[in-house]
């Protein structure tokens, strides 16, 4: 006999259908669509032919591909270190007991909160501006010229926005683990006249290392898809020094006649972001079993 549906399943399908309508539309569709024009010399108007793989072979031969791949990756490793050092240390002192913790803790996570384009645009005055102008009454040399004008330097004035920004959401997961470590633990190592390093090392970081794996795996992801810093603070300059992958597969794509190359550029580029993903969780998952 056929189940009669219940007022509880029309409205879990009235929520789910359109979800699932404009999942399909806004990203599954021009996913498989991008994939598809990847193979093509598809400029992104007019007519178009299908080309095989070229385009992917041509992605090894690029050297402006090949220079953003490396300035994404030196961004994305020191980014990332940083990124986990910093929201360690701050968790560790949010946790503990100080004063006004809560309001801590939540204007920590105002650059979290700020979407990347309007803190970008925010530094480059700062960068550009504010900062010169100090090093110009102080007498300080090398304050005086902006860090995005250089070519050597500008994607550490790059990093500091983006580390700033993701250290956010890193430190808040942080805290959300370091609640998990039951108090007991701690008065047993203080009983056994464990220092705080020991007992960090010893007791608080195998005990939080899930959340560790979780944001090593995100902060990787992320900063290897820098966008909104590179679009509001450099562009992919001076030279460009500062350009990005995402940044390239948009400018190149969408103004530079190149859409169906860096469609197979955007294919490549989710397939290694998959590939490092899953190689730092089975390394971490592994380091979790071991602890």
């Amino acid at each position: 006999m056929k189940k009669k549906m219940t007022n509880k399943d029309k409205t879990f399908w009235a929520i789910i259908i359109p979800v699932l309508i404009l999942f399909f539309a806004f990203n599954t569709l021009p996913m498989i669509k991008g994939f598809i024009y990847s193979f093509t010399n598809y400029k992104g108007y007019g007519t178009y032919e299908y080309v095989g793989f070229r385009n992917y072979i041509d992605l090894f031969t690029d050297a402006r591909v090949g220079k953003s791949y490396l300035f994404t990756f030196k961004y994305a490793i020191v980014g990332t270190i940083l990124v986990n050092f910093l929201s360690l240390v701050l968790a560790l002192g949010l946790n503990s007991k100080i004063r006004f913790k809560s309001a801590l803790r939540g204007i920590y996570f105002v650059p979290n909160i700020l979407g990347g384009l309007v803190i970008g645009y925010i530094f480059s005055f700062i960068f550009t501006y504010i900062l010169p102008g100090i090093g110009t009454s102080l007498h300080i040399g090398w304050l005086q010229n902006s860090i995005l004008a250089s070519e050597k330097n500008a994607w550490i004035g790059v990093l500091v926005v983006g580390v700033w920004q993701a250290v956010a959401m890193n430190t808040i997961i942080y805290i959300s683990g370091l609640q998990t470590v039951p108090q007991e633990v701690y008065e047993a190592s203080m009983l056994d006249g464990a220092s705080k390093w020991k007992e960090f090392f010893s007791v608080t970081l195998p005990l939080v290392i899930p959340f560790v794996t979780i944001n090593l795996v995100l902060s990787t992801k992320n900063l290897l898809m820098v966008f909104d810093q590179i679009m509001s603070l450099t562009k992919g300059g001076p030279a460009q020094s500062t350009e990005s992958i995402s940044y390239l597969i948009y400018k190149n794509g969408m103004d530079g006649g190149q859409f169906g190359f860096q469609s197979a550029n955007a294919v490549l580029f989710f397939v290694v972001i998959v590939a490092i993903s899953v190689f730092q969780m089975t390394v971490l998952n592994k380091k979790e079993e071991q602890l």
